[in-house]
């Protein structure tokens, strides 16, 4: 274990050295840019950042609102069920097709002339981020949630996808060999065998999808695509931090709300007695130290 540890060590000390390096290049070897970061940051946070504006929960942004509703018809509250609609629904599009292709790349399902070209198609939907999709979608569109729906749409799909064919290709051979014998074709194998065996791993990479489209569907806002980022940039570009602050405490809380949901319906397909949960031993052990462990603890 410890030979482990020390291998683990090294790896990090090494890659720290390289990062250093890298980074001096990246500042040219001026490090005076950082003196009196700190300061300044301390600086903005308490002058400018703090305290934050509550009313922009309060101050009703369409009008007709009774004072009782007025939480609910503010900025923020208005804002941010904007943006977790567009999360929603491009989440859901882009797992759907997502899930439906992903087959499609896994070499133990597909030969290699089907699985290359799905992989391009892919990788062509995630080598932009979600805002350079909007920013394309913009002038067609217009201005709005729709761009940005379509935006992460497309996003999702490459990244999804490219999970899911991963986690397809770690599903054991037992099952799959199994599935051949008995003369399921390959769609057969993939819906039938292959996504229930990963399903616990989808479903968390789905949620988490989810979660960071909602963080990326502030940020769409900044180009006009809707949703609480929207606002944000708007009080940002005025200068008025503290209600720009708002909107960050709001967008924190809910991504540790979906958090919270995502362990909750992640447990829904936990089976704790069943799957043996990895370890750092494990990790830091070869395989034929680990199972001479396991063998002397059986003894």
């Amino acid at each position: 274990m410890n030979r482990g540890l020390n291998r683990l060590l090294l790896g990090i000390l090494f890659l720290l050295i390289l990062c250093y390096i890298v980074f001096d290049d990246l500042v040219q070897g001026d490090w005076g840019k950082i003196d009196g970061a700190w300061g300044r940051f301390s600086d903005f946070v308490s002058e400018d950042l703090l305290p934050p504006e509550w009313g922009m929960l309060t101050d009703a942004y369409y009008d007709g609102c009774t004072e009782d509703q007025a939480m609910f018809c503010s900025k923020a509250f208005v804002g941010m069920l904007e943006t977790i609609k567009m999360a929603f629904v491009a989440t859901i599009l882009g797992f759907s097709i997502a899930i439906l292709i992903s087959p499609l790349a896994a070499r133990n399902l597909v030969p290699i002339w089907v699985a290359v070209p799905a992989r391009i198609i892919m990788a062509m939907t995630r080598s932009l981020p979600s805002i350079v999709w909007a920013l394309l979608l913009i002038p067609p569109f217009g201005l709005g949630p729709l761009p940005g729906v379509l935006a992460m749409t497309f996003y999702t799909i490459g990244f999804l996808g490219k999970f899911q064919y991963e986690e397809m290709e770690g599903v054991r051979n037992d099952p799959l060999e199994a599935a051949r014998v008995m003369g399921l074709s390959r769609s057969e194998i993939a819906f039938n065998v292959v996504i229930p065996e990963s399903s616990n791993s989808l479903l968390s990479q789905l949620m988490f999808m989810f979660e960071y489209n909602v963080r990326h569907g502030t940020v769409l806002g900044l180009v006009g695509a809707g949703g609480i980022g929207f606002h944000l940039m708007f009080y940002m570009e005025l200068g008025l931090y503290h209600h720009a602050m708002t909107f960050l405490i709001v967008i924190f809380l809910v991504v540790m709300m979906i958090d919270l949901l995502s362990m909750g319906v992640r447990s829904f397909v936990n089976e704790e007695g069943d799957v043996k949960r990895p370890s750092w031993l494990m990790t830091l052990l070869p395989p034929n130290a680990m199972f001479s462990n396991q063998n002397q603890d059986g003894k």
